[in-house]
């Protein structure tokens, strides 16, 4: 064997390409009311107020009409956009077409950014009140004296996501006359908070359920709420914000769902082609009380990464 027979060595490369670590799918979207809008603004729901009964003023009195209130909620729009180029010449000297990858790794940010734009909204200043013309608005705060469930909740120190504050969550939301029994509802937590719910006899045993809360070692359903986990949450000192809603309580308006497109850029050098990507939403919170706030102890938040 010639000792020089090394020269000839080959390489061999991967025709494989994975996007690395990401969300790619939309964690949320599907548990929220949605719609689709044009315009500046738009007005998802209007509510009218409620009466109360009253004895009557005596015989023959005159009627007393009761004045009832209404309010509107508004939500406006987002507007999001990505642009990918992809060079002719770099393609030439590639084993595979990346551009389907690039189709992926647009969608997967797509999909975060829908989660992103119900996370936001959800305890956040809400836009309501009349239009004539021009928006006519006030802001509502969210109430973290009426809707917010403590980290400390039945506990000397925070705690994290126990099954005393979904138990809470939903007694909270009964009082308010929320249709807990007639409307979904969803709580969303993440990786700390699935880690704790597993901690819990409570939620692994069927000794205190008629029917098994595991699905291959996840926990997706649990006292009638079905669970959601992202890693997008807002957190705060070690303090993660979950969030238990109904169906009714968030809203995501459209504006333009995904729009992609594959064109060739004729005006650069090469003519390469250019991937874009466009998109429009906007989200609210809708009426108090069908969305909670449940802060649940997180050591976990100084790992936060993104995407």
């Amino acid at each position: 064997m010639s000792e020089n027979l090394p020269k000839l060595y080959v390489e061999t490369f991967s025709t494989v390409l994975y996007l690395k670590l990401q969300q790619t799918q939309s964690m949320l979207r599907g548990t929220v009311m949605e719609g689709q809008h044009v315009g500046k603004a738009a007005s998802p729901v209007d509510y009218i107020g409620d009466i109360q009964m009253k004895a009557p003023a005596g015989r023959f009195a005159p009627n007393q009409p009761q004045n009832t209130d209404f309010q509107r909620r508004w939500v406006m729009p987002v507007d999001k956009e990505g642009y990918q180029l992809i060079d002719t010449f770099d393609k030439l000297k590639l084993l595979a077409d990346p551009t389907s990858r690039y189709s992926d790794v647009a969608a997967a940010a797509v999909a975060r950014e829908w989660d992103d734009r119900i996370i936001a909204s959800a305890f956040a200043a809400a836009t309501i009140g009349d239009s004539t013309g021009t928006l006519l608005t006030t802001t509502e705060s969210f109430s973290t004296t009426y809707w917010q469930i403590a980290s400390t909740f039945k506990s000397t120190a925070a705690s994290g996501l126990t099954v005393a504050k979904m138990i809470e969550a939903k007694r909270i939301m009964r009082k308010a006359q929320v249709p807990v029994d007639t409307e979904a509802r969803t709580w969303v937590t993440n990786s700390q908070g699935e880690s704790d719910l597993l901690n819990q006899v409570q939620v692994v045993s069927t000794e205190f359920s008629d029917k098994p809360t595991l699905q291959e070692g996840k926990v997706t359903r649990f006292l009638g709420w079905d669970i959601k986990y992202s890693e997008r949450l807002t957190s705060t000192s070690n303090v993660r914000q979950n969030m238990a809603y109904v169906r009714s309580g968030l809203y995501l308006g459209i504006w333009k769902d995904t729009e992609s497109d594959l064109y060739r850029r004729r005006d650069l050098s090469g003519l390469p082609w250019q991937i874009a990507t466009l998109m429009s939403s906007g989200a609210t919170r809708l009426e108090p009380g069908r969305l909670l706030q449940v802060l649940c102890a997180d050591t976990s938040a100084a790992a936060d990464v993104t995407p």
